[in-house]
């Protein structure tokens, strides 16, 4: 069973940046899929961005295309989320999640079985 936790959430300004991080244990991320989703509230969980763990691809939201980043860190076991250009409707609870062995849809939450407690990340105007 893959264990997952989130770092690096916190307050900005909008324009600002932060990077989240999330670290794995328990097994790797190898031949998983890793993806991020956000949740604010009164609104549904939304696709962020996610990484295959091999392969080079990576998908992202039409929201966030351009100003997201994500990356892996195969020595460490850790992906990260680069977030620049922040806004306030980016205010969220960010969830990092992995796929189990193999996968299909990263882009899509069904696609996830391990997911970690999130991160907070708030943006001011």
């Amino acid at each position: 069973q893959v264990q997952l936790v989130e770092s690096g959430g916190g307050l900005v300004q909008a324009g600002g940046s932060l990077r989240l991080s999330c670290a794995a244990s328990g097994d790797t991320f190898s031949g998983r899929a890793v993806g991020w989703f956000r949740q604010a509230p009164g609104k549904d969980r939304e696709f962020v961005a996610a990484i295959p763990w091999t392969g080079g691809l990576r998908y992202y939201a039409d929201s966030v295309k351009g100003r997201f980043a994500i990356s892996r860190d195969t020595a460490k076991n850790v992906v990260n989320l680069q977030m620049n250009n922040l806004q306030p409707e980016d205010t969220a609870v960010y969830v990092c999640a992995a796929t189990g062995a193999g996968w299909t849809y990263p882009t899509r939450a069904v696609s996830y079985y391990y997911w970690g407690q999130g991160t907070q990340v708030t943006v001011s105007s």
